[in-house]
């Protein structure tokens, strides 16, 4: 009698931040719901699953970092499959299918998923599902969701004509060269009829199985008395907390609750906090601010500041402009303080925090977070290792509710996770960027343990910031410019904050503080340290050759790389008088002419000295007009409508003249309308139409001579 087995699927994911791995975990959890047995890797882990031998569908989870680049987890799979020697047979064998997460608004969406993709097909591979491209802009969960949903459909149809094939190979005496199939029935009706067990089949929508108290996958189709008989004089909005018909009276779709995998305890004893930590690292270093300016007035714009950081002591601080760096913040005090609190656990934040995987966990893959250091207290741990302001994902979001008490407010988090529930979700927790410390004010009879904490929330990450200075203008010196982020209120929260890096460089430089119009203080104060590390392989450069003609985009504190472009360019001229200079250009924008226009004097300089040779500037919320703006459609209000005024010029400097464009600043609006405004601009001077203007900026980029440095 053969041998039944559950079929196979490999699932492999590349991660930068979690999302993926998070999104293939839980395809690997749903399989065997779903009668099929999943082998989960990231794809750094070659000696867990090899592709030239595959004959199992493989499911590839992959997201884009940086300027479109792979995580660092993929990296290396990517040059693999790059590699010239392959043949276009290569993966012939191999049935694939992909979902690619990335970020429109950001240069090459989903790059990472488009490149594996294209390689896969270029080396025979074959596709059995449509690619997903989820765009982390708009809510992934738009794409994420429908394509998880159609995913098991297709995975059966996949092994069912993967059968059929190696049947019909078999029968007419083709021989099957992957030794590791076993020689064992397929139950594949079983498989494509396949209910999870115990669960009734007018609710097997997602496959998930049945857990008391609640259905994963479905939730009951009708909601608790206490929210259907719901106290009328409660206001008819919704809110973070509070929902209201028809959501409030549909059945709804949940994701399956995640598996608990971490064991978490916390005992008494020594740490050794002191040493700093996962911040202890050979690249990293605690740097001296010496001296900290505000660049702006009135209360109308943000607030923005230039911060100068002491490195003569730091060679690994030796930077070119343009250069990004790292800051190392930790969370607020006291909000991990009012964390502890809500959890219980403020007099236990000095215990050491103990963490291993739970003994027979569910969960495939399951590892130890790798950012949480050995003999460190539960005040660090939630002070330096998690991100307590980051959004809750809905998984997060489905564990909690496990934890919840009142029956209208666990109703509620099931709303906000479901599939019915996403515009909720995306109005009152992604796009208000609710944290979990807000989100737990909304439901106070929410009581998760802290192991959820550990499981859920990612790695605080440092944030990024350009160089704003040349070291041979100022030897020793680090300079960067950041504005003051501002989240207003909102529903689930009452009180407006700011950001968490910018608020806390606020606070700190505060001492010393220099505002417009106003002399530097003389009094000693202590000088503030940050934590900072050189990012690598930055490309946004200075071009080394001086005759190369630069074209630079930046509004806002957009403008700060390009001070240190300027600065470097100023003392090469009078290093090498005799040397050529291309042409420079400089697009910068504003709200106010008097309030927020970043270094003014310094820009009016560069201009004075013959270093920035036309320098553009407009004002989108001044009512006055300089003579060389009006045109007939009124003052340029944005730095893409000076772009247009200058068209000729520009498409010249940049196709004829081989120079070089470099934007910095807002990725959401700003980088996006600059670049439709080039295309237009190399339409209407070239005579083209919209393929050969994208071919033109895509060999702009390709030549490295159309740079990005945008955020979102």
């Amino acid at each position: 009698m053969p041998i039944e087995v559950k079929p196979r699927i490999v699932v492999l994911y590349g991660s930068q931040k979690g999302q993926a791995q998070s999104i293939a975990e839980g395809i690997a959890e749903e399989a065997e719901g779903h009668g099929l047995l999943a082998e989960l890797s990231c794809l750094d882990q070659k000696d867990k699953y090899n592709l030239e031998k595959e004959k199992s569908p493989v499911v590839f989870i992959v997201s884009t970092t940086g300027d479109g680049e792979p995580p660092d987890n993929a990296l290396q799979f990517v040059k693999q499959i790059k590699k010239k020697a392959h043949t276009s047979d290569h993966y012939k064998h191999l049935h694939y299918a992909l979902l690619a997460l990335g970020d429109t608004n950001y240069e090459n969406f989903c790059n990472c998923g488009k490149t594996i993709e294209r390689r896969l097909q270029e080396l025979g591979a074959q596709k059995f599902y449509a690619t997903g491209y989820a765009d982390d802009g708009t809510g992934l969960e738009v794409v994420v969701d429908p394509w998880l949903e159609g995913l098991w459909k297709a995975v059966k149809a996949a092994l069912t004509k993967m059968a059929s094939d190696r049947s019909f190979k078999e029968d007419s005496g083709q021989t099957i060269s992957d030794s590791s199939i076993p020689d064992v029935q397929l139950n594949l009706l079983s498989l494509t009829n396949h209910q999870p067990p115990d669960l009734d089949p007018k609710f097997a929508s997602t496959g998930s199985h049945v857990s008391s108290p609640f259905v994963e996958g479905v939730i009951l189709t009708t909601p608790p008395a206490e929210i259907q008989n719901a106290d009328p004089g409660i206001s008819n909005a919704p809110s973070l907390s509070q929902s209201v018909p028809p959501l409030s009276d549909l059945s709804l779709n949940v994701p399956s609750l995640p598996p608990p995998f971490l064991d978490v305890s916390l005992q008494e004893g020594d740490t050794v906090d002191e040493l700093f930590g996962p911040l202890n690292s050979e690249t990293l270093n605690e740097v001296p601010v010496s001296r900290a300016v505000c660049l702006t007035t009135g209360e109308s714009v943000k607030t923005a500041i230039l911060i100068e950081l002491d490195v003569t002591a730091y060679p690994m601080l030796t930077y070119q402009p343009g250069d990004s760096f790292d800051v190392f913040c930790p969370n607020r005090g006291s909000e991990v303080n009012q964390l502890l609190r809500r959890l219980g656990l403020e007099d236990q934040k000095n215990h050491h925090v103990q963490v291993s995987l739970l003994e027979n966990t569910k969960k495939k893959g399951a590892q130890v977070p790798s950012f949480i250091p050995q003999n460190i207290s539960l005040l660090y741990l939630l002070t330096w290792c998690l991100e307590i302001r980051s959004v809750p994902k809905k998984a997060f979001l489905r564990a909690l509710a496990e934890h919840t008490a009142d029956s209208g407010q666990r109703r509620r988090l099931q709303e906000l996770c479901s599939k019915q529930g996403s515009a909720d979700y995306n109005r009152f927790v992604r796009e208000s960027s609710v944290s979990i410390l807000e989100l737990l004010d909304a439901f106070p009879s929410c009581s998760p343990p802290f192991s959820i904490f550990i499981e859920h929330l990612p790695k605080l990450q440092p944030r990024p910031y350009s160089a704003a200075s040349s070291r041979l203008q100022h030897p020793g010196k680090l300079n960067f410019v950041f504005s003051v982020v501002e989240f207003p209120p909102c529903s689930g929260r009452p009180v407006g904050r700011r950001g968490l890096c910018t608020g806390w460089l606020f606070d700190l430089v505060a001492p010393l503080l220099v505002h417009p119009g106003k002399a530097e203080s003389q009094c000693h104060v202590a000088a503030p340290r940050i934590h900072v590390s050189l990012r690598p392989n930055c490309s946004f450069r200075h071009p080394p050759d001086t005759s190369v003609p630069l074209v630079m985009v930046g509004p806002g504190t957009g403008v700060a790389p390009f001070i240190g472009f300027l600065q470097q360019r100023e003392k090469e001229r009078q290093r090498n008088p005799d040397a050529v200079f291309g042409e420079t250009w400089l697009f910068f924008g504003c709200r106010y002419r008097d309030r927020d226009y970043l270094f003014r004097e310094a820009l009016e300089g560069f201009v004075s000295s013959g270093t920035l040779d036309h320098l553009k500037v407009c004002f989108s919320r001044d009512n006055r007009r300089e003579e060389e703006d009006v045109v007939s459609g009124g003052p340029p209000r944005y730095v893409q409508h000076n772009l247009l005024l200058y068209s000729h010029k520009i498409i010249n400097i940049l196709l004829k003249h081989s120079g070089c464009l470099y934007v910095c600043g807002d990725a959401k609006n700003m980088a996006k309308d600059v670049n439709d405004t080039l295309m237009e601009m190399i339409k209407s001077e070239l005579q083209a139409d919209q393929l050969e203007a994208m071919k033109r900026l895509a060999g702009l980029r390709e030549e490295k001579r159309y740079l990005k440095d945008i955020w979102g």
